[in-house]
């Protein structure tokens, strides 16, 4: 069961407007944190400066609000926080966990591994030439129960293998990234798409080399269009529109299993997300990964 002291988070990356996907994801993890009387924070995951979108960040928070949520404390960003992303480092590397890899995407290409095969395991870390770092993967299950997908388990080095915690730009991966950020706000729940459901035993991970806790782990269904593929600004998905906004919140609460009663949609913003709150019960999200956008 959630914690007396929930806190959870929505962490988009501004790299385009919110798409009907993002609302999904929205709605579920804020109706999740008020169910719980807990907190919601806003936190844009921006680590990876080379795909943000100049106002992006602004537009986000601006549809959000138009659409009645109502986070907790300021917004975060990922990128002030990379001195945080260092010191996680460093615990890893005094653990002799990390490792430089000099290998190019083209050169892993021509494996026949369908995870990094190790190449670099024998590297120092005074390495001249250009390298990521990555961290070394151990040969035991990962195990977690999702609160809609249920229980999942990955080993780490025979399915995952040794991931990126350092990219070769410079740049702290998302995996490094997102952990350490969901410790310093505390967060006891994440709710999100299923899209990273198999990155969470690599976080996982990662929470327990570093002695972090670990949270509970709620992975939503992703809304798909009419030819199967997943809803998301990489696939050019449409802006939500704001005049539509009581529709397409009752839109997302039947997506996500909620049924909302018909004359709802007469309701204005507020009424609407009153129901939801009241009535919100996680057991009713479908199971599927992926469900056709309604």
């Amino acid at each position: 069961m959630p914690s007396d002291n929930y806190k959870g988070r929505f962490a988009p990356s501004p790299t385009g407007p919110v798409h009907y996907g993002t609302l999904v994801a929205a709605v579920g993890s804020y109706l999740q944190a008020r169910k719980n009387n807990g907190e919601w924070f806003v936190r844009m995951d921006d680590v990876d400066t080379l795909r943000i979108v100049d106002g992006a960040d602004s537009d986000i928070l601006h549809t959000l609000d138009h659409f009645g949520f109502k986070w907790d404390g300021e917004v975060t960003y990922q990128t002030q926080q990379v001195d945080s992303y260092q010191q996680a480092l460093e615990k890893l590397v005094s653990q002799s966990l990390v490792f430089p890899c000099t290998c190019s995407r083209k050169i892993l290409a021509k494996t026949d591994s369908k995870i990094y095969p190790g190449t670099c395991r024998h590297r120092a870390l005074a390495e001249n030439e250009e390298h990521a770092l990555r961290i070394l993967s151990q040969n035991f299950d990962i195990k977690f129960d999702d609160v809609v997908m249920g229980k999942r388990s990955q080993n780490i080095e025979r399915q995952c293998g040794d991931f990126i915690i350092k990219r070769r730009d410079g740049l702290f991966a998302y995996q490094l990234a997102i952990v350490v950020d969901d410790a310093i706000q505390g967060i006891t729940e994440v709710v999100r798409g299923a899209d990273l459901l198999d990155s969470t035993p690599r976080q996982i991970y990662l929470q327990r080399l570093l002695n972090y806790p670990t949270p509970r782990y709620c992975h939503l269904p992703l809304a798909i269009d009419d030819l199967g593929n997943k809803i998301s600004k990489s696939g050019g998905a449409a802006k939500v529109e704001t005049n539509d906004r009581e529709k397409l919140l009752i839109s997302s609460l039947n997506f996500l299993g909620q049924k909302a009663p018909d004359d709802l949609v007469k309701s204005n913003i507020n009424d609407i997300w009153s129901w939801a709150i009241k009535n919100w019960n996680v057991k009713y999200v479908p199971e599927a990964m992926n469900i056709k956008h309604i």
